[in-house]
């Protein structure tokens, strides 16, 4: 099927990167010191949907500022455990930024980690627009519009890229197509199937091979 995207937009955490087991560490390394006991994997992933300042909120509401400072110290801290983005990420965001495709992204997680990840992993200068996470719950949908409204283009002209089941919920709400990102070690793979994406992709290499040989998109003007 070929079709050209007018924007591409990407989530972060498991489609970018494989940065849940160092947001599981800075919460632990945050959290557990103001709480007074340990937290398990399943608690703090329980309450995954908000930022992490939303997060943080929940597990300890009475010392949300400290927490939230801590987490942020912790997590640029510990980003030498996920030093870099997936393989072929890098190389895939050249060539549709060649190709002359606007690229956003949209995550939930908060605006300062996300400006940390993108910088370490020296992605920053690739998205023309960032929508990021609110402390107050999933807004995924919200932060997808605002990247339409802000590039001038209707859903059916964009693809999201994401790995998450409710991603592909969010996607089917909105009218936009969807290409789940089954590449990472925390991927459900039955379960994006199960949901009925417009696209599976099982390593960036696929998705990238799909780019280039099934998508006709506008060269560069000084091609």
């Amino acid at each position: 099927m070929k079709q050209r995207f007018k924007a591409i937009i990407f989530d972060l955490d498991g489609t970018i990167a494989d940065t849940l087991p160092l947001c599981i560490a800075a919460f632990k390394k945050s959290i557990e010191p103001l709480l007074g006991k340990a937290v398990s994997d399943a608690e703090i992933i329980a309450t995954f949907g908000p930022s992490e300042e939303g997060t943080i909120r929940k597990l300890i509401p009475l010392q949300e500022k400290a927490g939230v400072r801590s987490y942020l110290e912790h997590y640029q801290e510990l980003h030498h455990s996920c030093p870099a983005p997936f393989s072929g990420i890098k190389e895939l965001l050249a060539t549709l930024a060649h190709r002359n495709v606007k690229l956003a992204m949209v995550t939930g997680k908060g605006k300062h980690s996300t400006r940390i990840s993108l910088q370490q992993f020296g992605l920053t200068a690739y998205f023309n627009v960032l929508e990021t996470g609110s402390p107050d719950g999933p807004n995924k949908i919200k932060g997808i519009r605002s990247v339409l409204k802000h590039l001038n283009a209707h859903a059916e002209e964009c693809l999201y890229v994401g790995d998450a089941p409710s991603d592909i919920l969010y996607c089917k709400e909105i009218g936009i197509p969807i290409a789940a990102a089954a590449w990472a070690s925390t991927a459900d793979i039955a379960t994006l199937q199960g949901l009925h994406p417009e696209w599976l992709f099982r390593s960036v290499s696929e998705l990238h091979s799909w780019v280039l040989d099934s998508l006709s998109y506008q060269l560069p003007t000084w091609f």
